[in-house]
């Protein structure tokens, strides 16, 4: 703020604070020799990284009013950006639990005061006073520090043996299968919950077959907003997949044959596995 000129200028609001959820089983936990007490031995870590601080500067004496209809021109001054957003040591727990990621009941009941507090601070300002002057904060969450199971569990999606594959979209696995480009984010957590809503109320009185298909395997309340995203992990594990097929190919020069047999092509893999 020094730098810009700005620090004792009338700019207290506009901070923007922009964070990132993350929630993941941890997997067993249970006390692997000794006799401590019988707890469930999975456990889920929910935690957070704060990204980014940026303020939305304000023209002259403006009120804060006017600020939304500037934001489009803007740039706003970058105060701090997490240098490794990725890294565990940016990473803080803010929640651990003794609970299975697959007891849906347990874990929405754990993390319902989370969600409460999520959503209070998103609809809410936090004022510090720095520099001598009052500071006004505003929270941005960004849930994409999810795997698809869990995804699924907050999003109250049916679990991943579902005939609805895709938690972005409504597309089936008859319909994933023949149609392998054509797809576009189409879910959300606004959706979703006039989904569940569906599903709880029948308004139109389906069979259960009907009613299924008209919420598109939405079958529990979603409870914390997540972010459409391929996290790294899963994007590593399909370039693999895809990289490891080619280089097989190539080793055998497929381009050459037409047909290679299962145990030319087992010989490759081998080949490339050495």
């Amino acid at each position: 703020l020094r730098e810009r000129g700005l620090e004792d200028s009338s700019c207290t609001a506009g901070f923007s604070v922009m964070i990132k959820e993350s929630c993941d089983g941890m997997g067993d936990v249970s006390e692997k020799h000794g006799g401590g007490p019988a707890v469930p031995e999975k456990a889920v870590r929910f935690s957070f990284t704060v990204m980014s601080i940026s303020l939305l500067v304000e023209d002259g004496e403006e009120g804060h009013e006017e600020e939304e209809e500037e934001e489009k021109k803007k740039e706003p001054v970058i105060i701090f950006q997490e240098p490794k957003p990725n890294s565990e040591m940016s990473c803080k727990p803010l929640c651990l639990m003794f609970v299975d990621e697959s007891d849906h009941e347990t874990l929405t009941a754990v993390l319902g005061p989370v969600a409460a507090e999520r959503s209070a601070m998103k609809c809410s300002r936090l004022i510090l006073s720095i520099g001598g002057m009052p500071r006004f904060f505003s929270f941005h969450f960004r849930g994409s520090g999810y795997d698809e199971k869990m995804v699924r569990d907050v999003e109250g999606l049916e679990a991943s043996g579902s005939m609805y594959v895709c938690t972005l979209c409504d597309s089936t696995r008859a319909e994933a299968s023949h149609n392998m480009v054509l797809h576009s984010v189409t879910r959300s957590h606004e959706e979703n919950l006039e989904r569940y809503e569906t599903w709880r109320t029948n308004p139109f009185s389906e069979s259960a077959d009907e009613l299924r298909d008209r919420v598109k395997g939405v079958s529990a309340k979603p409870f914390l907003e997540t972010q459409p995203t391929l996290d790294a992990l899963h994007c590593d594990i399909g370039n693999a997949t895809e990289f490891y097929k080619i280089f097989q190919d190539e080793i055998g020069e497929v381009f050459r044959k037409t047909n290679p047999t299962r145990e030319e092509r087992r010989s490759w893999r081998a080949a490339l596995d050495k």
